[in-house]
């Protein structure tokens, strides 16, 4: 993994984002010059085998045409396979493909460890508060969309599509937020909508009061099913 020392902030921020964009300019050139490599390989020289140029068999004319042979007179002879050119440019572009496969792995490598280390340096653990939704309903509420206030400051209004729900419903933790709070005491809320037993437009809210200590907070979200009353209960919770 990609290991760099950065300065905290803004200025390390920026300095990050302008370190992924010349790593990324920089293998996309090589991908580049490999590319036009291979095809320039993989080309056939003008001249070497082939047909003639047009102007020079115009030229030729008939009279270019070589003698018939003279009738064989005994068996007829097989004709004889010439032989595969030994320069064939097949194992170069094979050997090409391999690098850009190579490079095309580590732009990816290195995307990842830059995305993972641009996260570090935003949302360093003594301030970073994390948000995770789960569900384990079916029968009395269908989620589209959670909205998230922190001391009463909207921080994210998330829309699902079925697929994403799909997900939920089957095992699936969703990282809802992640963002920077200061150690104190402060307030979530969270509101669900959605739609409820009978396909009615379901509502629902709840609210947690927490202390951001020295390390990162972490709080989730849980939709449940309440079979004994028969409706969906919203819940969150904080892991101490």
């Amino acid at each position: 993994m990609l290991k760099i020392a950065l300065d905290r902030g803004p200025a390390g921020a920026t300095r990050v984002r302008a370190l992924r964009a010349a790593r990324l300019a920089g293998l996309t050139a090589v991908l580049m010059a490999l590319v036009a490599g291979a095809a320039a390989r993989a080309a056939p020289p003008a001249g070497a085998g082939g047909a003639p140029p047009a102007g020079a068999a115009a030229a030729a004319g008939p009279t270019a045409q070589p003698a018939s042979p003279p009738a064989a007179t005994g068996s007829a002879q097989e004709p004889s396979l010439a032989p595969a050119p030994a320069g064939a440019p097949g194992a170069g572009t094979r050997g090409l493909d391999e690098d850009i496969q190579g490079l095309k792995k580590d732009v990816v490598d290195l995307n990842r460890d830059l995305f993972i280390l641009e996260e570090e340096l935003l949302f360093p653990a003594n301030t970073q508060v994390a948000v995770f939704l789960s569900m384990d309903v079916g029968e009395f509420f269908a989620l589209d969309s959670v909205q998230l206030k922190i001391d009463q400051k909207e921080v994210i209004n998330y829309l699902y599509t079925p697929r994403e729900v799909d997900a939920l419903l089957k095992g699936g933790v969703q990282r809802l937020y992640l963002g920077n709070l200061k150690v104190g005491p402060h307030e979530l809320v969270a509101f669900f909508n959605g739609k409820g037993p009978n396909e009615r437009a379901y509502k629902r809210g709840a609210s947690i009061r927490f202390d951001k200590g020295v390390g990162a907070k972490y709080l989730e979200l849980k939709i449940n099913d309440r079979q004994s009353k028969l409706q969906p209960e919203f819940e969150i919770k904080d892991w101490e």
